[in-house]
């Protein structure tokens, strides 16, 4: 029978049949990583227990790497990917930059969610919103939102198909889901207070069924996001303020990494695109 992964332990992997039954189950070695958002064909061995025999085809599929440099699969078959940021920890924007580029590589739709708004008076709010306005300007829908409160997060669920939660830990992307889901218990973590740094409060990627519809998948935090072994074109079209101005450059094989003649560096001269986000497309460039 077909089935959904809803999350992913290693070697088992939690899966919904059609009537929403779960049942733990191992996999088959030839059928490769099995993520949360895989869609499986699988056979039940009693006691809620069953053995995934193979992974259907994927639509998309984040990736992201591990210390080592290897390619790991995060989820799949995702339609968005929703970065979660907030003032605290400090808001990075070249790790939005990154998280971005990588919805746009496996086009899916990109947005950008600043939650704990609670922690900023009226001055620290218009900041916040000086510092994101470059995100605004180039298209992508930024929504603010307060776990705490509730307040801006039915806005966010109301435009859910299937949704990844990424970002830092600590930015609040589980009280996010707990403000949407109530009943589930899912684990609330606070910042740490030696660090500054969020705990890793989310431990396994899991998929979470919205009662409006749309389902909406957490990720466990991270404190670095890298994107490797991207084709140079595909990055720089992945950054979609740069696309009307790809082509024009003095060499058809420009990296827009300082040549001589590179339209982008023109534009970023003429105001044209920002600057910062030139730097951010050369930092991932170089790693």
């Amino acid at each position: 029978m077909d089935g959904l992964v809803v999350a992913n332990y290693g070697s088992t992997s939690l899966v919904e049949d059609g009537q929403g039954q779960l049942s733990l189950c191992t996999s088959r070695k030839s059928t490769g990583r099995i993520v949360c958002g895989d869609r499986v064909t699988w056979r039940s061995t009693g006691n809620a227990e069953g053995v995934i025999e193979k992974r259907l085809d994927r639509r998309t599929v984040l990736q992201r790497h591990d210390s080592n440099g290897k390619s790991r699969p995060l989820a799949a078959n995702i339609d968005q990917v929703i970065v979660v940021s907030a003032p605290e920890p400090p808001l990075d924007r070249y790790l939005i930059d990154r998280y971005l580029a990588a919805a746009e590589i496996i086009s899916a739709t990109p947005s950008l969610v600043i939650n704990k708004m609670d922690l900023l008076d009226p001055t620290g709010i218009r900041l916040m919103q000086d510092r994101i306005r470059e995100y605004r300007e180039i298209g992508y829908q930024v929504s603010f939102t307060c776990a705490l409160s509730g307040k801006g997060v039915e806005e966010l669920s109301g435009r859910l198909k299937v949704g990844i939660l990424v970002g830092q830990s600590g930015v609040g992307k589980s009280s996010l889901i707990k403000r949407l889901l109530p009943d589930r218990d899912i684990a609330v973590g606070t910042l740490s207070d030696a660090s500054g740094l969020g705990r890793h409060t989310t431990t396994t990627t899991t998929l979470y069924h919205l009662p409006g519809g749309g389902d909406l998948i957490d990720s466990p935090g991270v404190r670095d996001f890298r994107l490797r072994d991207v084709d140079p074109v595909a990055l720089a079209h992945a950054f979609r303020d740069f696309r009307p101005f790809l082509g024009q450059c003095r060499f058809h094989n420009c990296r827009h990494d300082r040549e001589p003649g590179c339209a982008l560096s023109i534009a970023a001269r003429n105001c044209e695109i920002n600057s910062r986000r030139l730097k951010s497309y050369r930092n991932i460039l170089h790693s």
